[in-house]
């Protein structure tokens, strides 16, 4: 069996590596600090953004919300907000007016785009 702190980087690493970060994360420190065998794992808090995010992996959404998706019928990328009846909720980066996109429309948005949009998004003076 491995010790708690090892689990506890594995699950950081695979919370990583779907995007999800729990930044409070750690082995229970009393726990840890008593004779117990195996400390419990603090999950720790987090915003709410961050909760909807965990639960939408969980769920197995692709892509999940948070996520930065790419609309492949007219190339406009959003972040995903959502999935409602079977469409998934996009919207714009930097905010705006959200839209909905059937599933097999929707493709991975390359970083450098999502970053192009942030820059375009910014230097029309919308702030995220």
């Amino acid at each position: 069996m491995r010790s708690t702190e090892e689990v506890v980087e594995s699950l950081r690493a695979a919370l990583t590596g779907v995007g999800v970060a729990l930044p409070s994360l750690c082995v229970d420190p009393v726990t840890g600090a008593s004779e117990e065998p195996f400390a419990l794992v603090d999950l720790g808090r987090c915003n709410v953004r961050t909760a909807e995010k965990l639960a939408s992996v969980l769920r197995g959404e692709r892509p999940a919300v948070g996520a930065y998706a790419t609309d492949e019928r007219d190339g406009r990328i959003g972040e995903v907000m959502g999935h409602v009846g079977g469409r998934v909720q996009l919207r714009p980066v930097g905010g705006g007016r959200e839209w909905e996109c059937p599933p097999e429309a929707v493709g991975a948005a390359p970083p450098e785009e999502v970053l192009r949009a942030r820059v375009r998004s910014r230097n029309r003076g919308v702030h995220f």
